[in-house]
């Protein structure tokens, strides 16, 4: 029994695109498998299958740490 395929169309950003395709070549998925998978998930979380929210902080810059402020961030992980 063949399963009948619908195209999606979306815009992203080129770079985004190729960094993605690039790990997901590595992982040996094509673009179009990981899509329907990220669909898969939507149907079975009922929506994004992980959270969508603003940061409680801003990143840390790494370079702008003392030594005792990165081994602090690193404990957190």
């Amino acid at each position: 029994m063949e399963v009948e395929l619908a195209n999606l169309y979306a815009r992203i950003e080129p770079e985004v695109k190729e960094q993605a395709e690039n790990i997901l070549s590595a992982l040996g998925i094509p673009a179009s498998n990981a899509i329907n998978m990220f669909y898969k998930q939507i149907i079975l979380q009922k929506g994004l299958p992980f959270e969508v929210k603003l940061p409680v902080s801003k990143p840390v810059s790494i370079g702008e740490l003392t030594k005792e402020e990165l081994d602090a961030e690193i404990e957190k992980d």
